[in-house]
């Protein structure tokens, strides 16, 4: 039975507001694209791909887009022992004061538009995983794609055109971006008929509890919605 990891839809939306956060310091600090790539040692491309929260780039291209912005100490925190137990024997072990919890609360915008195209994308990225893992689910889709048109819906004929290469070149990243275009894809999208209803019932589900909010707390995996 394919399941959908619990966390996928939590894990996109922070990916998202942190490279939101990203493109917000830049631009307070009157940085340019160009300026902050050449100083990360990266493509333009890739620090767009960062600043719309793409999961694609390495976990060193992120820290170092961090460290140009100067929040690299966040990270520090993160890596650091702030949150390790305290050492066996230690005062901070045998003191019977409970340890402080810290918690976090996580939501996405309450704008339908953003909910939806979040949950969209979630659903777009894992028929992109399933399609890589399983090339025959490809030609299931084209196959969906071809009734479609054989249809003669005018309206989405050439979104429809345009997956017809997509599925034929595996141009994943036309779809899974946050550009206009890319909406209007997932909105006429083919690839999304692949998903067994489990898996897409297990991310509409992720989506509504982080409507309502998530509150990360303790170590990870502690979600509790």
């Amino acid at each position: 039975m394919i399941t959908v990891d619990r966390n996928l839809v939590l894990q996109r939306q922070l990916l998202l507001q942190l490279g939101d956060r990203l493109k917000r310091l830049r631009k307070a600090q009157a940085l340019g694209t160009v300026e902050v790539a050449a100083r990360a040692g990266i493509t333009r491309n890739t620090l767009r791909a960062i600043e719309n929260g793409d999961p694609s780039p390495s976990m060193g291209n992120y820290v170092r887009v961090m460290s140009v912005l100067g929040i690299s100490g966040d990270l520090a925190l993160l890596a650091g022992d702030t949150f390790q137990p305290a050492p066996a024997g230690s005062a901070a072990a045998l003191s019977r004061r409970a340890p402080p919890i810290v918690q976090i609360h996580v939501t996405a915008s309450q704008a339908t538009h953003q909910l939806q195209d979040l949950q969209s994308l979630a659903l777009h990225e894992e028929a992109v995983r399933l399609a890589k893992i399983s090339p025959g689910l490809v030609n299931q889709a084209q196959e969906t794609l071809q009734r479609w048109l054989a249809q003669g819906d005018s309206r989405s004929a050439i979104l429809w055109h345009e997956w017809e290469n997509i599925l034929k070149t595996g141009a994943w990243r036309k779809v899974l971006g946050p550009t206009r275009r890319a909406q209007q894809l997932r909105q006429s999208s083919p690839l999304v008929t692949i998903l067994p209803d489990a898996v897409r019932q297990q991310i509409l589900l992720q989506v509504s509890e982080l409507k309502n909010g998530i509150d990360i707390s303790g170590g990870a995996g502690n979600e509790t919605s």
